[in-house]
C-alpha cells in the first residue's frame, strides 16, 4: 500500500506505557529546505508506521530496473567498438534513451572511424553522492534506425533532451542484446537479458532521489544515525553514517566503525513508495518511530536488518 500525506502533524498509535506523549522535533526543521514544506502527518490505508516490517527480502530494485535507472539519469557514456582496421576504440558520447531503454546517439560528419552494424558496447556510470558508482554496460550492435519514421521520432527525442536540431542522418542506435549491471567499482556484475531490460521500468524516485539524500545528509544526520541504531542489528557503535541513495523500496546508508571497518546497509521502507511526497512521508514516519523506540516510548515491533555489506575503505 502507498503512504498518503494528509495534514500537518504526525499521527501514530498510542505509546505502550501510560504517560503524556512527548513530541519529537520535526524531521526537517529548517524552513529553507524543501522538506519543511511537507505535510508531516502520515497515514496508511492498512499498514501504520509503528508496524514497520524492516528486513523484508525484496527490499531493493532488480538489476534490470537499476540499469534502466542508470540509463535514464545519465547522458554521457563510453562507446567501444572496432574501427574499420579492426582496432579497438573507445570514445566518449552523449546519448538519450527511448521508452524501452534503447540508447540513441548522434555523431558528427567527421566521425569516419566508426564501423556501423558491428558489435559494440556502451558503458555508463552514475555517481551517487560521491560514495558509490553503479554502472551498466550495454552490449549490442551500433546501427541506423530501421526506417525514416523512427529516425524522425528519435530526432525529436534528441532535440527535447539536448535542445539541438541535428541532422537525422547522424542519428544511430545501439540495439540491446544484453546488459552487465554492477553496483560499484571492483564488484561482481550481473548479466541482464535484453527482454528483462526492455520490460523493466526506471525507478519512480530517480529525478529527485539525489535532492532528498542531500537534504537529509545536510539537515538530519541525527536521524540517519538513529535509523542505523534502531533499524539495523549492529554489534558495534557507528562512528560515521551517511545516506547514499533512495529508491521506491528503501535507502542505502554507509556506516563506519574504527574497529570493524566500512559497511553499506540497506534499510527498506515500510511500504513501496512511488513519488517524492510518499518517500518523505515514509522518512518522517520511520524517524518518529525510531525516536519513540530510542526513548522507550514503545517497544521495537519490527525485524531488524541483519545484512551488512563490508566494502574497501573509500571514505564517507
Amino acid at each position: 500500500m502507498l503512504l498518503q500525506t494528509q495534514s500537518l502533524t504526525l499521527h501514530f498509535l498510542p505509546p505502550l506505557i501510560p504517560f503524556k506523549p512527548i513530541a519529537k522535533p520535526q524531521f526537517i526543521p529548517c524552513k529553507q529546505i524543501p522538506f519543511r514544506k511537507l505535510a508531516l502527518k502520515c497515514s496508511v490505508s492498512t499498514v501504520s508506521c509503528p508496524t514497520t516490517h524492516v528486513g523484508i527480502s525484496n527490499d531493493k530494485p532488480f538489476p534490470a530496473e537499476a540499469s534502466r535507472t542508470i540509463m535514464e539519469l545519465s547522458s554521457i557514456g563510453t562507446l567501444s567498438m572496432l574501427t574499420s582496421e579492426g582496432c579497438p576504440l573507445g570514445v566518449g558520447v552523449r546519448f538519450a534513451v527511448d521508452d524501452e531503454g534503447t540508447p540513441v546517439l548522434c555523431f558528427s560528419d567527421s566521425c569516419k572511424e566508426l564501423s556501423v552494424d558491428k558489435e559494440s558496447s556502451l558503458h555508463v556510470q552514475l555517481n551517487q553522492c560521491g560514495l558509490r558508482t553503479p554502472q551498466c554496460t550495454i552490449q549490442g550492435v551500433l546501427g541506423k534506425p530501421k526506417d525514416r519514421m523512427i529516425s524522425k521520432q528519435l530526432h525529436s527525442m534528441w532535440k527535447r533532451r539536448f535542445g539541438e536540431d541535428v541532422n537525422e542522418e547522424l542519428i544511430y542506435v545501439v540495439t540491446v542484446e544484453r546488459v552487465l549491471q554492477m553496483e560499484d567499482f571492483a564488484e561482481d556484475g550481473i548479466w541482464v537479458s535484453s527482454s528483462d531490460y526492455r520490460n523493466a521500468s526506471p525507478d519512480p524516485l530517480r529525478h529527485f532521489a539525489e535532492k532528498i539524500v542531500n537534504e537529509i545528509n545536510l539537515n538530519n544526520m541525527e536521524d540517519v544515525y538513529r535509523f542505523c541504531n534502531i533499524y539495523v542489528d549492529l554489534d558495534f557503535q557507528v562512528l560515521e553514517a551517511k545516506m547514499i541513495w533512495v529508491d521506491r523500496l528503501g535507502f542505502d546508508v554507509r556506516i563506519s566503525c574504527p574497529q570493524k571497518g566500512l559497511f553499506d546497509v540497506r534499510i527498506p521502507f515500510p511500504t513501496e513508495v512511488t513519488d517524492e511526497k510518499g518517500a518523505k512521508s515514509s522518512f518522517n514516519c520511520m524517524s518518529q518511530q525510531a525516536w519513540e523506540v530510542e526513548k522507550n516510548y514503545q517497544s521495537p515491533n519490527f525485524k531488524k536488518v541483519k545484512h551488512l555489506k563490508q566494502i574497501p575503505y573509500r571514505g564517507l
